[in-house]
This record gives structure tokens, sequence and C-alpha cells, in this order.
């Protein structure tokens, strides 16, 4: 008996390789319904909160999302763009700028993109690669640094999604790149981008730089979570690679939700000491957000300017995060490259 193979089931000599950038995820809306729905999710992962199922859904259903439903999404709406939501919008431009940046490197590796709640989500984005023909994927999150809330959701989100296929596809992980050089490189060249528009704070007058990392309960950390060491890896390299003094640069974390102990400094609480202490200027660099988002513009941008200034203070600059800047992109690609060793020809990956 003879089977006539399938075109796109025949063996080829170079298997067809594929990016799937990760990130968090966003509603598809600024609308209360949208942001509820979205929450609903996102809350009920129990990567993100460590409850029993049957006692934290009975808070969240009848307390945390008709409460909260509303004023989120008039925060989101806040920072809305016109082509949409804005961590959707970047994600999207860091894909396609992947993609142009290897494919000047001599490689036709396809690069898209996937969200670990709401839409466009990490199994119809595997499906759909698949049906595609991809048959090798690297996974690569948006989250620098690794914690098992983002990080390891956004694998189990993957390997679930595997137990459904019957001829599976190749996958490679990237569990962190906190320390990788060219990332340090691309956030202080985005740092010294502002500062070359904008000027330095004072430092010798009492000027901050702020690196504001999202927050995390401790507790996760007293469990073996690596985050606050990749954020402190992080902090301190691009520190360095700024010349700056552990007085000049303040690693600090945002975010806080809930009545459990939180990583510490809180962000919010050192621009209101800062500004009760009349320093005259406060810049604010989130370097664990590649994608500017509601984290970064709303609660950083707006309401972190607000409180700075209302304690006091004086000049306040909000550094927008890397998002599609060629530095970045660059690194990226470098990143994919180390982690391509062996699937694609290593000549056609050499950096242009």
């Amino acid at each position: 008996m003879h089977f006539e193979l399938e075109p796109q089931t025949r063996p080829s000599h170079l298997s067809r390789v594929a990016v799937l950038l990760i990130n968090l995820g966003t509603p598809d809306a600024p609308t209360p319904r949208a942001v509820r729905r979205y929450l609903a999710e996102f809350l009920s992962d129990p990567r993100v909160i460590e409850i029993p199922a049957l006692i934290w859904q009975w808070i969240l259903r009848l307390f945390i999302l008709p409460l909260r439903g509303r004023p989120v999404a008039a925060k989101y709406a806040s920072i809305w763009l016109p082509e949409g939501s804005p961590l959707r919008v970047y994600t999207e431009q860091q894909a396609k700028a992947l993609q142009q940046q290897l494919k000047a490197q001599g490689d036709e590796i396809s690069v898209e993109y996937a969200m670990r709640y709401g839409a466009r989500n990490i199994p119809a984005m595997l499906t759909q690669l698949k049906r595609a023909g991809i048959e090798r994927i690297l996974l690569l999150p948006m989250y620098p640094q690794y914690c098992a809330a983002t990080t390891a959701s956004s694998f189990d989100r993957a390997f679930t999604a595997l137990q459904h296929m019957r001829n599976q596809p190749e996958l490679r992980t990237i569990r962190h790149y906190a320390d990788f050089p060219p990332y340090i490189a691309a956030l202080a060249a985005q740092v010294r981008a502002h500062w070359a528009v904008h000027g330095k704070p004072d430092f010798a007058l009492g000027g901050r730089l702020l690196l504001s990392f999202h927050g995390v309960p401790k507790r996760i950390i007293d469990l073996g979570d690596p985050y606050y060491m990749h954020c402190q890896l992080t902090a301190t390299l691009l520190a360095q690679a700024l010349n700056l003094s552990e007085t000049e640069s303040l690693l600090t974390f945002q975010s806080r939700f809930g009545r459990a102990e939180w990583l510490k400094p809180d962000t919010a609480l050192v621009l209101k000491e800062l500004g009760a202490a009349g320093v005259k200027r406060v810049d604010v660099f989130c370097p664990g957000f590649p994608a500017d988002c509601l984290e970064t513009l709303e609660e950083i941008g707006m309401e972190g300017r607000d409180i700075f200034l209302q304690a006091g203070g004086g000049e306040y600059h909000y550094i927008q995060c890397l998002n599609a800047a060629p530095s970045f992109i660059a690194s990226l690609a470098e990143l994919v490259r180390v982690h391509l060793q062996g699937w694609v020809p290593q000549n056609s990956l050499a950096p242009s």
C-alpha cells in the first residue's frame, strides 16, 4: 500500500521556524464590560492569585469585578490610542520590526505575537502557526525578568495547548534576559535619548532616577521565585551602564494590590517622600515593561506625576518604554540568534 504525503507534511531539510512574542494581554476596549471580562480571566489564573479558587472566585465575582470595572475602564480610556490598546499596538510593532530585522540578517523567520489573556491568545496563535506549516517555535516572553505569575503562566498555557495537538511542533522557551548585555544596552540608550532632549536630573541637588518594576507579593519570593533577584540584577547593570551611584538611581516596585505584604520600596510612596523633601526633579523609567501599557502610561506617567507634584516636588519626567526602539529590536534579534542555534543556518543569522 502506498500513501502519498500531503505537500505540507512532506519532510524538508530545513524545518520552518517562527518566533512568538508573548505579552500579558489587554481588554478589547476601554469599557467596563470589556475590562471586567479581561480581569475575570487574568485574576482567575492560579499563577497570579495563589488563593484557593473556591474562596477567591467568591471574592472576585461579588466584590472585585463589580467595583473595579468602571474605574479601571476610565484609566484605560485615558491612554487608549486611535489604533487601540497601547500594549497591543506596541507589541505588534515589535513583532513586525523584529521580523524585518531578522530578514535583513538573511533569514525568513516568521515572527508573531500572542497574549496570555484576552484576544489573540497563546493556543490560537500556536494553532495558526502550525496551520501555516511552522514546525519549530521559539517562545519569547516580553517579561525580561522571570516570574511564575507571568513567564511560567505563559509557558503553562503553551504546554497545555500542545496537549490538544496530535502532531505537535517543537518548542523552545526563553526563560529570562534580565542580564542580557544587548538588552541592558538598549535600556541605557533609551534613558540617554531622553536625557539628550530633556537634560539630566541634577543628582548633586537630590535628583533621582527611579527604576520602577511591577511589584509582587513578598510571599512568592520567600517561596523561591527569582523575580526580585532578576529585578535587582537589571537595575544594577543599568545603573552601571549609566554611571549612576546607588543613591542616584533607586529600585522601586509599583502596582501594589490587596493587603498582603509586597516588595518594597513602593514607587508611589518613594515619589511622595521625594516630593515632600522638595526634590527638584525625578525621572522614572520602567525597565521590566518592554512595551508601554496601563501600568506605565497611566500609573507612572499620570498618577506618579500627580503624587510627586502634589507632595511638593519640582519637575517630573516619565521615560517611555523601549517599545519598538531600534536598539531594543536589535537586542531581541541577538537574543533570538542565540536561542535559534541548531534550528537555522548560523551564517544566515549573523548580525548585519
